[in-house]
C-alpha cells in the first residue's frame, strides 16, 4: 500500500487532535503496560502521599511539555526519518503521561491547572527548534532528555522507598528518556550552546516550582 504524504495542514490538524488528547483526554499509547500495575500500594502518611502526588503532578506536566516539544519539532523537521523517530518517541512519552495520570488518580490528586500554558509554550519552542535545523532540533531533544533524567533522579531521592508504584514509573521513564537522548544524538544531534542550556534549566525550574502547587 502506498504511504500517504501528509501536508503541513494535515499535520497541524493531527497535532491539534493530539493536543486535545494530551490535555483533556487519554492519549494514544504504545503496547507497553503500566510498570506500576502489578505492584502493591504503599502505606503512606497523609503528608507523604500529598508530597508524592505533587511530585508526580510535576512529572505529568513534564510529559505534557515533552509531548508538545516533540509535536512542534516533528511539524517543522526537514527529514522524514527524523520526523518518524520523533513521533515514536512522542508515543512513548504518551505512555509516561498515561502512567503519571493513573498514579495521580490513585493518590487522589489532579493534573496541573497550568498544563495548557505549558503545552502552548513547549510547542512553540519545539517548532522553533525544528526550524533551526534538524541537527539543532535533535540536540535540543538530547539536552532536554538529559535534564529530565536529572530531574527524575531528584524525585526518586524524595519518594519513599516503600512507594514501589511511583518509583517503578519514574525508573522506567528515566530509562526511556536516556534512550530518547541517545537516539537524538545518533541521528545527528549537536551539543547546544551553554546559554541555551542554562535558559532551559531556568525555564524548567519555573515550571516545576509552580506546578508543584498548581
Amino acid at each position: 500500500m502506498e504511504q500517504r504524504n501528509y501536508t503541513t495542514a494535515d499535520r497541524l490538524l493531527m497535532g491539534l487532535d493530539q493536543a486535545l488528547q494530551t490535555l483533556a483526554g487519554r492519549p494514544r499509547v504504545t503496547e507497553r503496560t503500566d510498570p506500576a500495575q502489578a505492584l502493591p500500594e504503599a502505606e503512606l502518611s497523609a503528608e507523604q502521599q500529598l508530597h508524592v502526588a505533587r511530585l508526580l503532578r510535576v512529572d505529568h506536566s513534564g510529559e505534557v511539555c515533552a509531548q508538545a516539544l516533540y509535536q512542534g519539532q516533528a511539524l517543522t523537521a526537514r527529514s522524514a526519518q527524523v520526523r518518524e523517530n520523533m513521533q515514536r518517541s512522542a508515543l512513548e512519552e504518551n505512555d509516561h503521561l498515561d502512567w503519571c495520570h493513573n498514579r495521580l488518580m490513585e493518590l487522589n490528586n489532579r493534573r496541573s491547572l497550568l498544563n495548557p500554558l505549558w503545552y502552548l509554550g513547549s510547542f512553540a519552542i519545539g517548532a522553533t527548534a525544528g526550524l533551526a535545523g534538524d541537527q539543532w532540533s535533535l540536540g535540543f531533544i538530547a539536552e532536554t532528555e538529559r535534564q529530565v533524567c536529572a530531574h527524575i533522579d531528584s524525585h526518586l531521592q524524595q519518594i519513599p522507598s516503600a512507594d514501589k508504584k511511583s518509583r517503578a514509573i519514574l525508573e522506567q521513564m528515566r530509562s526511556d528518556e536516556q534512550h530518547h537522548a541517545q537516539v537524538a544524538l545518533s541521528s545527528g544531534g549537536v551539543p547546544l550552546p551553554t546559554p541555551v542550556r542554562n535558559a532551559m534549566r531556568l525555564t524548567a525550574k519555573l515550571m516545576t516550582k509552580t506546578t508543584y502547587w498548581l
